[in-house]
């Protein structure tokens, strides 16, 4: 071979490798903004436009340019709250609600310049976990137990009122079974009043519900369990047959056993993945119904096949993600106020 001709091959193997590892993925994470005082675990995403967080120490936030700039608003008087999750309904209507004793829920109809208390429990052992809405007037909120009973709320009118639905649930909870208030996703709406719920901690399962919370079925879920740190951290439905349950061990967070599981019986059955996240993980969202994305403090991974194998997007972690729900726009959001978009 000519030394003119081995140099040029040798130059043209220098550029594709040079290239390869940013064409591996057409996704890409872009951040956004970081720096405030605040780790953010409630993520609403409504349109490309138009996206709402809530954290820890008061903070919520509000982006009308598709995440580019966020007003951020510390509540008065509720600096020492932890608002984990957020539902947002405009530009101008969310709701938030807050994790710990007491457990409060609040509204606003002006883009977050003001809110409204419309929900206060000050019982030492409430618990509120997460959030979601059928529509833009039923919603629901559940929380850890009380006597063995799980906490869930109600509303018919947007989150104007809450009514106490606990007593629907007659199933008991074991002693050291909860859930996890790590993104607002261990619970997920469907249509037609369907409703699903994850638990953890000594035992992991899924509560299922067809008629807006009015009766329950119940399964297991073959995750990780048995501590009070590990279960699933966030669940995903496409439909009521295909879902997701992912989380493992927040207290070993790199361990990737048994961290997450598949179901296309609505939960009656789940199989493993072939290969599973990198890690601990606190949020999953399906983005297509083959692309998945799920991310948690130690990295950021994708599948393209419905979960069954698993890439690392990213080592850069996040405590949640959702998708638009009209829309494309994807966002993420964790520790000291971090928030990213990904790019498909």
């Amino acid at each position: 071979m000519a030394k003119g001709q081995l140099t040029a091959r040798f130059v043209v193997c220098i550029v594709l490798c040079w290239f390869l590892p940013v064409t591996t993925y057409s996704q890409q994470i872009i951040k956004l903004q970081e720096g405030k005082n605040t780790s953010i675990r409630g993520l609403s995403v409504v349109n490309n436009s138009v996206a709402w967080i809530s954290g820890s120490n008061g903070y919520t936030a509000r982006s009308i340019d598709g995440g580019t700039t966020w007003s951020w608003n510390q509540l008065a008087g509720y600096e020492k709250f932890d608002f984990r999750d957020i539902e947002a309904f405009s530009a101008t209507d969310a709701i938030i609600v807050s994790a710990g004793t007491p457990a409060v829920i609040l509204a606003t109809s002006d883009g977050g310049r003001s809110w409204q208390e419309v929900y206060r429990n000050s019982s030492p052992d409430i618990f509120l976990d997460g959030m979601d809405f059928w529509n833009r007037k039923r919603g629901i909120i559940y929380g850890d137990p009380i006597s063995g009973k799980m906490q869930l709320l109600q509303t018919e009118d947007g989150g104007k009122t809450w009514k106490d639905i606990s007593q629907n649930l007659s199933v008991p909870l074991m002693a050291g079974e909860a859930s996890f208030a790590a993104s607002g996703t261990v619970i997920r709406t469907l249509k037609n009043g369907e409703v699903f719920i994850g638990t953890g901690g000594v035992q992991s399962r899924l509560f299922f519900s067809s008629n807006y919370g009015r009766t329950w079925k119940v399964t297991d879920i073959p995750i990780i369990q048995g501590q009070s740190s590990t279960g699933p951290f966030s669940i995903a439905f496409r439909n009521r047959k295909n879902g997701i349950a992912v989380g493992g061990d927040y207290l070993k967070d790199t361990v990737r056993t048994r961290n997450l599981m598949l179901t296309n019986d609505g939960g009656v059955n789940w199989t493993a993945p072939q290969i599973p996240p990198y890690g601990y993980r606190s949020a999953i969202e399906y983005f297509t119904s083959n692309t998945v994305l799920t991310t948690g403090p130690t990295g950021t991974d994708i599948s393209s096949n419905g979960g069954m194998t698993w890439k690392q997007l990213s080592s850069d972690g996040y405590n949640c993600v959702r998708k638009a729900k009209t829309g494309s726009l994807i966002i993420l959001a964790g520790s000291k106020g971090k928030i990213s978009k990904l790019t498909m």
